[in-house]
């Protein structure tokens, strides 16, 4: 059984700066960049336990295939929601990833 989920305002911002950088590196590979962060929100939805905390216990990371980004996120089990907080390239300060 899949959770709900949340992706919180700003998210978006994450995601549409590295879709635009890859996009004018090489046509369409913003558009496999933002295939590739849907199908690790869907596999995170899926089964949020497999991914674990790194430096911050309230937090989870997903590492997004073929991409140097993060999926940052926090879990409640008992309402059975996932609250999605950043998506975060690896480069950056990794204590900007719970900056939200």
């Amino acid at each position: 059984m899949s959770f709900t989920y949340y992706i919180h305002p700003l998210v978006k911002q994450d995601y549409v700066e590295g879709y635009i950088w890859y996009e004018d590196k090489q046509r369409g590979l913003g558009k496999r960049f933002l295939q590739a962060i849907r199908e690790k929100v869907e596999e995170i939805i899926l089964h949020p336990e497999v991914f674990g905390s790194h430096g911050n216990k309230l937090y989870r990371e997903a590492k997004v295939d073929h991409f140097p980004y993060l999926i940052v996120f926090k879990l409640n089990k008992r309402k059975r929601e996932i609250y999605i907080v950043s998506v975060h390239h690896t480069s950056k300060n990794p204590r900007k990833k719970f900056r939200r």
